[in-house]
């Protein structure tokens, strides 16, 4: 842990915006929880508007205000750890071994750690992580200040620039928290997007900037690869792989089919305990009929590919539906090797998108449920993670109602809330054939779709964007015969 921040005014300073940005938080929390109490005291009135509705949007507000409170003060608790740790720093004098410099850390931990009544693990965790925000991520930092990001989102912020240079790390801070930055992240911004998802995006971005190749970066990494093991509670252990993203998505959709065929009314077992089961089988040579009655056990995988990247001419990434970024390499082998069980996209050079698929009967052809798949990626319910393979295909302007089915009017939805949008006040949005639909709650609050974070492919060297090519002319002849 690195303790030599500078202690000065400009330190200070900060820390004393940082404490007036809180401040100016809870007075707007006083505020509306002022609002929402006189409202109740009026609930019985003869008032014309309606009192309830009242005390329920000043709740619903309170919450928002109550989340923009808890980031500004993790942004107070990063500053002052960043100012304790460089103050700790300055009394001392220079150590004169590295014995004595890690036993100062283990010490600047430890009063950390009783401090804020939390472990010393978590205390070192707390300082490595108030260090970099402080000193790499400033617009983490002031985003965090403004109550715009979580505590959760800067941590990811963290994670995914911690093995980046300080000008690749400025460009992905830039991309997700600066919205007047080129080629900005579009649709929800960073605070409106759950952590899990953030991280998905953070990271797919990551891939394709980082300034060493993801091809590279594989390599190295495949090196790593390992089973782990973990008991846990209950009798129960934790068993899991670390190895190539295509192995593993394979793995993944291999168990879930298998799970999905022995699914009927004469199995008890939830579909989660059937991949655990069957796992487990197939790991300890009892492989027997598994498979049961039931569907086909092909598992569909989408590899989206710039087509460029397909061809050779690029060495661009390519993603894997349900995992994200993989290198060029593999995306090439498994298009070339897995014509049964993998589905190619090939996307468009020019601006990242893939062409629109369009059908006129309500059924949908197995084309457009895989196209649906790949443009929206889950189910579209904000901060939904469901995966598109258990997902429904539904029409947001229903059939009955003159709604079409083309990729305009179609969006994915897990049963949960699939049932949600038949059963309550939530409304989906509008979509295009790039951007899923957003939704509209009960209470008429809006929430943007978390958009496809797409950028143009790379252009291999002598091949013009916005004229027309011998190339393009091959590529168009090779998807017309695909």
């Amino acid at each position: 842990m690195e303790t030599g921040a500078v202690v000065d005014a400009k330190g200070t300073a900060g820390l004393a915006g940082a404490v007036a940005s809180l401040t100016g938080l809870v007075d707007e929390l006083t505020g509306a929880l002022s609002g929402s109490s006189d409202a109740a005291d009026n609930a019985h009135g003869v008032d014309s508007h309606d009192p309830l509705r009242d005390v329920a949007e000043s709740c619903l507000d309170g919450l928002g205000l109550v989340a923009r409170i808890e980031a500004a003060t993790a942004a107070v608790k990063v500053r002052l750890l960043a100012e304790y740790s460089g103050a700790a720093a300055a009394m001392e004098a220079p150590a004169e071994s590295a014995s004595e410099s890690s036993a100062r850390d283990m010490s600047v931990v430890a009063e950390v750690a009783c401090a804020l009544t939390i472990g010393e693990g978590a205390a070192s965790a707390l300082l490595q992580d108030a260090h970099a925000i402080t000193t790499s991520l400033p617009a983490t930092l002031k985003a965090m200040e403004a109550g715009a990001v979580s505590w959760r989102h800067a941590q990811i912020m963290v994670d995914e620039t911690s093995s980046l240079d300080a000008a690749a790390a400025t460009a992905l801070e830039a991309h997700f928290l600066d919205p007047e930055a080129p080629n900005a992240a579009r649709g929800a911004s960073a605070g409106e997007l759950v952590p899990g998802r953030f991280r998905r995006k953070v990271r797919a971005w990551r891939e394709r900037h980082h300034p060493e190749s993801l091809t590279i970066r594989h390599v190295k990494s495949v090196a790593d690869r390992r089973m782990e093991y973990s008991p846990d509670r209950d009798g129960m252990a934790w068993v899991s792989l670390y190895m190539a993203a295509d192995k593993a998505c394979a793995v993944w959709n291999r168990t879930s089919a298998l799970a999905r065929g022995l699914q009927g009314p004469e199995e008890p077992r939830t579909l989660t305990q059937l991949r655990a089961d069957l796992a487990a089988k197939l790991l300890l040579g009892d492989t027997g009929d598994l498979a049961g009655p039931g569907p086909s056990l092909k598992a569909d995988v989408l590899v989206t590919v710039p087509v460029c990247s397909l061809l050779g001419a690029t060495d661009e990434p390519g993603d894997l539906d349900n995992y994200g970024p993989i290198p060029a390499s593999m995306a090439r082998k498994l298009v070339a090797e897995g014509a049964n069980s993998f589905y190619r996209v090939l996307v468009d050079p020019r601006d990242g998108a893939p062409l629109e698929l369009g059908r006129t009967s309500y059924r949908l052809p197995e084309s457009l449920k895989r196209w649906l798949r790949m443009r929206d990626g889950k189910c579209t319910f904000p901060g939904c993670s469901n995966h598109s393979q258990d997902n429904e295909a539904d029409h947001l302007t229903a059939w009955e109602r003159g709604g079409s089915t083309g990729i305009s009017n179609l969006g994915q939805l897990c049963p949960k809330h699939h049932r949600l949008k038949h059963r309550t006040g939530w409304r989906p949005g509008p979509a295009s054939r790039n951007e899923p639909p957003g939704w509209t709650s009960p209470r008429g609050r809006q929430y943007n779709a978390e958009q496809p974070d797409r950028a143009p492919t790379l252009w291999p060297p002598g091949c013009l964007p916005e004229e027309a090519s011998v190339l393009e002319a091959l590529v168009v002849d090779y998807l017309a015969v695909s």
